[in-house]
């Protein structure tokens, strides 16, 4: 793949995983301030359905970043990398998990006790994600306007 179609692979699932994860965190805070018992259980099962988009729009996002940075990537670079890392694990062991319990339990009909504390963990991990994916989204565009230009 051409270093110019990798570098917009890279920014399209980038965004998409910054959208989504802000998307879900959003609907994530809606049913936080009370929306009805069946609009949460509607809103938990959709975010389990697109789920899989996210983690494929983070994987790609980050084995595109990989090989765009190189070998030795320099420090921009390298930030971004540890950026991307500390939100696949956030991702991976606490906002997926969370997700699948929510989902759940809200099919369950069950939105009591721990059903309210797996909320706030994911709502803060959520949190943390946005900003690191908003991070890095920021730096990208920042390097590609240091980049120069090919004719």
């Amino acid at each position: 793949m051409s270093r110019s179609r990798l570098v917009t692979l890279h920014g399209v699932s980038g965004a998409a995983a910054l959208g989504l994860v802000a998307c879900f965190w959003s609907l994530a805070l809606w049913c936080e301030l009370g929306a009805s018992a069946a609009t949460v259980v509607v809103l938990r099962q959709g975010i389990l359905y697109a789920l899989p988009l996210l983690v494929l729009a983070l994987a790609t996002a980050g084995a595109s970043g990989a090989r765009l940075a190189g070998r030795v990537p320099g420090p921009a670079a390298r930030a971004k990398l540890r950026r991307m890392r500390l939100a696949a694990v956030n991702g991976l062991l606490v906002m997926i998990p969370a997700a699948v319990f929510l989902g759940l339990r809200a099919r369950a009909g069950d939105l009591s006790g721990p059903y309210a504390t797996v909320q706030a963990v994911e709502l803060c991990a959520g949190a943390v994600n946005i900003v690191l994916l908003g991070r890095n989204l920021a730096a990208g565009l920042a390097m590609r306007a240091r980049a120069p230009r090919r004719a």
